[in-house]
């Protein structure tokens, strides 16, 4: 364990917890104090974990998933007060949530599910976010595609945004789902979720959507390793066909999708935190919308793996879990 926290120091604050010296902050501006109950794991922390760097004598705080309690409120502050419940993402570009107190804006922050304790919630804000603005601000999966099926496929869907994007569509849209899992386990899980159809990401994809019969479907949301499956998505996508992804291939040539004029979008969900954009507070807006189905019984959470308490070897496991490609849904840890 010692070798492991030698390697990535970042992750040790974590297991310091309140006697670790780490001064709890004050909130200026719009700015919330929470005191984390609870967080998630994200394949941005495992990224961040091997590219962070430290500055000497300084600490590198991971964590972009919370669920917690509102303790004090920046003067400018209008959205929550002191005793709130609430649920969020983060930001990127500031002190991640692996720490008892944090900081963060209120206009990226949703109030927590009631239906919820809060290792549940914290499942939710990072994939649902992700999800959401996918589905509803890249790809536009409202408007349709002139003579494609309205269906949608969702590779990688028993992820963890998969596994929230299946839910949005199914409550939110008329399209059908088909998700991608490769697992007997996983595939029922997308089942479960509400796929209309699941297909093996291990065979080829395109086969399967036609075997279907559904016709080509307007859109296609790649979760993960789109890489390998992206000569199947140009070939399976109806032109003028919308294409999203959130993972990183080290390239990838739009020229393919020249012939059917299909659109490429790309979501990143910091980015309205990381430009301070003009419209950020819909991140509050849509979290408070994601609360709301919750309470309705329309989505559930994500949450499949509980680690136990925040800290340096829970978090340790978890992200080996995660990086094995063998999880399913969300893991989260509650309680310092």
């Amino acid at each position: 364990m010692a070798a492991w926290l030698r390697r990535h120091p970042q992750i040790e604050i974590v297991a310091r917890g309140r006697h670790g010296g780490y001064a709890r902050p004050t909130p200026t501006g719009r700015d919330i104090l929470v005191e984390v109950r609870a967080i998630s794991v994200n394949p941005v922390d495992t990224k961040a974990r091997g590219s962070a760097r430290p500055e000497p004598g300084h600490w590198k705080v991971l964590g972009w998933d919370a669920a917690g309690v509102v303790v004090a409120a920046g003067p400018d502050a209008t959205l929550f007060k002191p005793g709130d419940e609430v649920f969020y993402a983060g930001a990127i570009n500031r002190t991640g949530t692996n720490a008892e107190f944090h900081l963060v804006d209120e206009r990226i922050v949703g109030k927590k599910p009631a239906t919820l304790d809060f290792a549940a919630a914290a499942a939710l804000p990072l994939t649902s976010i992700t999800a959401w603005e996918m589905l509803f601000d890249r790809l536009r999966v409202t408007d349709p595609v002139p003579g494609a099926a309205r269906a949608i496929v969702i590779i990688g869907g028993a992820g963890g945004v998969g596994s929230i994007a299946i839910q949005i569509a199914r409550a939110l849209t008329d399209l059908t789902v088909i998700a991608t899992a490769s697992r007997p386990e996983t595939q029922d899980w997308a089942k479960s979720l509400g796929a209309h159809h699941v297909i093996d990401h291990r065979q080829p994809i395109a086969a399967q959507i036609e075997a279907l019969g559904l016709g080509q479907p307007a859109f296609v949301f790649s979760t993960t390793n789109t890489a390998d499956h992206y000569a199947q998505i140009v070939e399976l996508i109806a032109p003028q066909g919308r294409f999203g992804l959130i993972d990183d291939p080290k390239e990838l040539s739009a020229l393919p999708l020249k012939r059917k004029s299909i659109s490429l979008h790309w979501e990143l969900m910091f980015t309205r935190s990381l430009f301070g954009t003009a419209d950020i507070d819909k991140q509050h807006d849509l979290l408070t919308r994601v609360s709301a189905l919750v309470d309705e019984g329309r989505i559930k959470t994500t949450a499949t793996e509980n680690f136990g308490k925040i800290n340096a070897e829970n978090l340790k496991r978890a992200h080996a879990l995660l990086e094995s490609g063998k999880s399913k849904g969300k893991i989260v840890l509650g309680g310092f």
